[in-house]
């Protein structure tokens, strides 16, 4: 073992129709981190995930994971890594029970342990009081839960967690961030994939933002929000169609905020700011003072789509030419279909 569970040099992968989904990453994750990889779909964020756990094969570069060489020792690296999937490969017909029993008998986890194993790993996840209902009786938060026990039967220091919570309502998503902390806190490594700036924030201590294939940015989540320079005030406004570059130039001229970038949208203006939430009802007062009517208003964090924004210049549902092969795309907050490539342990 190293100090680091990934090492990645130049790393390429190009399809046969020339597709280039990964194109000249670097990056280093040391043992015990938490680390998130954030991107649109089809930036390539599931595709570089295959390659690190030996699904697909790199066509330039260098990888290693666990110290093991993801071309030449995958087998090894496959036996050190734990990988859930964006879609659940637990068995409806069998019962929590029996899923995690039969993924101890298909990673060799030895007889004398199973029975400690399964007991010890649905109690993690919260399933040890319906250990002997069949999974399709369960949520889909709960199907989750136990696709995750599923992936650390053999106790990996590695686990990938690719997009794991979409489509799950909050509360199922917060019960999977307990279990994420946890396992964390007990060393193992992890890696999560996600749409989403809020789950990073919460579970992340390093993000590395990807698009186009390429690492474009790689920080702390507070570092990486501060790129954005600061809370977002969104004011919406009656006709705000019409009334939005009236309101921008007044949010612009009125020397209210020392520091501020101004954005029309569809419902009005969005100010990023330092002083957002300071200096927020100032503004308010100076467009109500020019006649305009303000019918809503919120001051937030910055998210994902704002930090891309920052970073390269266009939101993340910006035109794209299209998915890469092999990533992901959601239709819905329930619907989840993955492309190319499928799913396997």
């Amino acid at each position: 073992m190293t100090d680091y569970a990934i090492q990645a040099e130049g790393v390429e992968l190009v399809y046969d129709d020339g597709t280039r989904a990964v194109d000249g990453i670097d990056l280093r994750v040391p043992n015990g981190e938490f680390f998130g990889f954030l991107g649109p779909n089809g930036a390539g964020k599931t595709t570089t995930i295959k390659t690190l756990v030996t699904l697909l094969h790199p066509t330039g570069g260098s990888i290693t994971v666990n110290g093991y060489d993801v071309v030449g020792e995958s087998r090894a690296v496959r036996e050190t890594v734990g990988y859930m999937a964006q879609e659940t490969s637990v068995d409806p017909e069998l019962t929590a029970r029996e899923n995690v029993s039969f993924a101890c008998q298909a990673y060799g986890v030895p007889r004398s342990e199973r029975r400690e194993r399964i007991e010890e790993l649905l109690d993690l996840v919260d399933l040890a009081d319906v250990a002997d209902k069949r999974a399709d009786e369960f949520s889909g938060g709960m199907k989750k839960r136990l696709d995750a026990a599923t992936a650390l039967v053999h106790r990996p220091p590695l686990v990938f967690l690719d997009e794991p919570t979409t489509g799950l309502d909050p509360s199922a998503r917060n019960r999977l961030w307990d279990y994420f902390r946890r396992i964390n806190d007990r060393g193992t490594t992890i890696f999560l994939t996600t749409q989403y700036l809020e789950e990073a924030d919460q579970l992340c201590d390093r993000i590395g933002v990807i698009d186009d294939g390429s690492i474009v940015a790689s920080d702390s989540p507070a570092a990486l929000k501060r790129e954005v320079g600061g809370e977002i005030l969104d004011v919406e406004l009656e006709d705000g169609t019409t009334a939005s570059e009236r309101a921008a130039r007044i949010a612009r001229e009125a020397g209210i905020f020392a520091d501020a970038s101004v954005s029309e949208t569809d419902a009005g203006i969005a100010v990023t700011s330092p002083e957002a939430r300071s200096r927020g009802t100032d503004l308010l007062v100076a467009l109500r003072d020019a006649g305009l009517t303000v019918t809503g208003f919120n001051v937030r964090a910055p998210t994902l789509d704002d930090v891309f924004l920052a970073i390269t210049g266009r939101t993340t549902d910006e035109e794209r030419g299209g998915s890469i092969a092999g990533e992901a795309t959601t239709d819905g907050p329930d619907d989840v279909t993955t492309t190319g490539g499928g799913t396997e342990r």
